[in-house]
């Protein structure tokens, strides 16, 4: 039953990064050739429609699912960290930022329930927004992930390399 409910997550994330896809495809050939600022400013538009980020400082917390104990962003949306960033570093921009939106800040991120204060931080992005990290992983959000609760982009492989969920000790969830 447990293996059943896992396919028909990964069915329905399949699903959405389809959609993701295609309206990623649909919107970055608009304005490739021309002024850079212009794509720049509609990317970041996007990017910051589909991220939760609050405006003082975002809240990072925990939620219990199958996969254990994780940490959760705005709303109680699952946080994810992605094997293919070095520690300290984001690697995921443009397409992966799209179905995979970073959680951003305007200051200090807070901790509640079992998250660690001392292990928030934060990174510079190439577009000079704040993303949170927690013991140097940055977090991300999936936009398949329709509300709290979901974790439909655990261990994906999107992008060459495995998302995983955030346990509060700061090591990633494998299984789940």
């Amino acid at each position: 039953m447990q293996r059943l409910r896992r396919i028909s997550y990964r069915i329905g994330a399949v699903a959405a990064l389809i959609g993701v896809s295609a309206l990623v495809a649909a919107c970055g050939s608009s304005g490739s050739s021309g002024s850079s600022g212009s794509t720049t400013t509609a990317s970041a538009s996007r990017t910051a429609a589909a991220t939760p980020a609050a405006a003082k400082g975002a809240a990072v917390g925990a939620a219990s699912g199958s996969a254990g104990t994780f940490l959760t962003g705005a709303g109680g949306r699952a946080l994810y960290l992605w094997k293919g960033d070095a520690k300290g570093k984001s690697s995921c921009s443009g397409a992966c930022a799209q179905a995979w939106p970073p959680l951003t800040t305007a200051s200090k991120p807070t901790a509640s329930g079992s998250v660690k204060s001392s292990q928030l931080g934060t990174i510079k992005r190439s577009n000079g927004s704040k993303q949170v990290t927690y013991d140097g992983h940055p977090l991300y959000y999936f936009a398949g992930d329709p509300s709290s609760g979901s974790t439909n982009g655990q261990g994906s492989d999107e992008f060459g390399a495995k998302w995983w969920l955030v346990s509060p000790a700061g090591s990633p969830i494998t299984s789940g």
